[in-house]
């Protein structure tokens, strides 16, 4: 993000609307001519709303206000994985082990009923190209390999790889994902945390 550009996002922030004018002002040394070309770079790139007229009472230009998008969120810090690493650290300190498997085993059927609808008709195959699909839009890097006797499934990236301790649990929850999303039983062959290139998941072909 340009250095300009980020103030803008930052004013806007603080202060939930600006004009070209404010804006002008506090940014110092820029005219309202390069202000205007930054809020319209951000407006194309949707993290600006187009302006909103506000009415003066008194005698006087009406003023056009600019308020930031909902996207622009994602330019500003956020804690998700200090929040992340507490989170397990309370549960795997609060619930024994089949308790906290419950727990995941939950969030795994979760992310699952969020993954492509199985069609009636639709072979194994189609099914798991699918699940590929969606895996890899939730940071997996997933692709899949024929094999004797069924599919490998690889997903050569871990999510959660800088969430701290509970590796244990969240290899858990990608093992419960696999089976809810594919219906199957897989076998786990390869694993990151072990040292392996790839999280790797044998599908037998009987499960078709």
């Amino acid at each position: 993000m340009q250095d300009t550009r980020q103030k803008i996002l930052d004013h806007l922030k603080t202060h939930g609307e600006a004009t070209v004018e404010e804006l002008r002002e506090w940014l110092g040394g820029i005219t309202a001519v390069t202000v205007r070309h930054h809020l319209d770079v951000l407006r194309r790139d949707g993290l600006v709303d187009a302006p909103t007229v506000e009415r003066r009472d008194t005698p006087g230009r009406p003023r056009y206000v600019y308020t930031l998008t909902e996207k622009a969120s994602r330019y500003f810090p956020k804690n998700y994985r200090n929040l992340t690493d507490h989170l397990l650290e309370e549960i795997v300190t609060r619930f024994d082990e089949p308790q906290a498997n419950v727990l995941f085993e939950g969030v795994a059927e979760r992310l699952a009923s969020e993954g492509p609808a199985q069609r009636d008709g639709e072979s194994f195959e189609d099914r798991l190209q699918k699940v590929v699909t969606y895996l890899s839009e939730q940071g997996y890097v997933a692709h899949y390999e024929s094999v004797d006797g069924g599919f490998l499934l690889h997903t050569s990236n871990c999510p959660y790889d800088r969430v701290k301790g509970s590796d244990e649990y969240l290899c858990t929850v990608d093992l419960s994902l696999v089976a809810s999303l594919l219906n199957v039983v897989p076998r786990r062959v390869n694993q990151i945390t072990r040292g392996d290139h790839a999280c790797s998941y044998f599908l037998p072909s009987l499960s078709t």
